[in-house]
């Protein structure tokens, strides 16, 4: 064993010992892990470390946004001028995620009217 290794070793004992980890959020219970199954394995550390931090990748935050422009467009009317601004928006959101190889089908209610097909 590393030098280093040992060093860290007797210092987590010491904290368990002192009861540092004692109150810690989650303690006694079972560890939470992602399945990041699908995630390339060059990329899981940092989409861990954006996950902990609160980001999103950018694909993520796009499909959140043109989710979002879906559904204001389905609220407001043809001939607002709202309308054509955020059409427009979604069109280019929906090219940009093809173009990074995410399915857009959700945008299109395609899926959700297949699966209500099969029910």
């Amino acid at each position: 064993m590393w030098l280093i290794d040992e060093l860290v070793e007797k210092q987590i004992t010491k904290a368990q010992e002192d009861g540092i980890f004692d109150n810690l959020p989650g303690a006694g219970n079972p560890l939470v892990l992602d399945d990041d199954s699908a995630v390339p394995q060059e990329l899981r550390v940092a989409y861990r470390l954006l996950k902990n931090a609160g980001c999103l990748p950018a694909e993520l935050l796009e499909r959140k946004e043109a989710l979002q422009l879906t559904e204001l467009l389905a609220s407001i009317t043809r001939d607002s001028p709202a309308y054509e601004e955020a059409s427009r928006r979604l069109r280019m959101l929906e090219i940009r995620l093809q173009q990074k190889g995410v399915n857009t089908h959700f945008l299109h209610g395609e899926y959700s009217a297949q699966l209500n097909k099969r029910v």
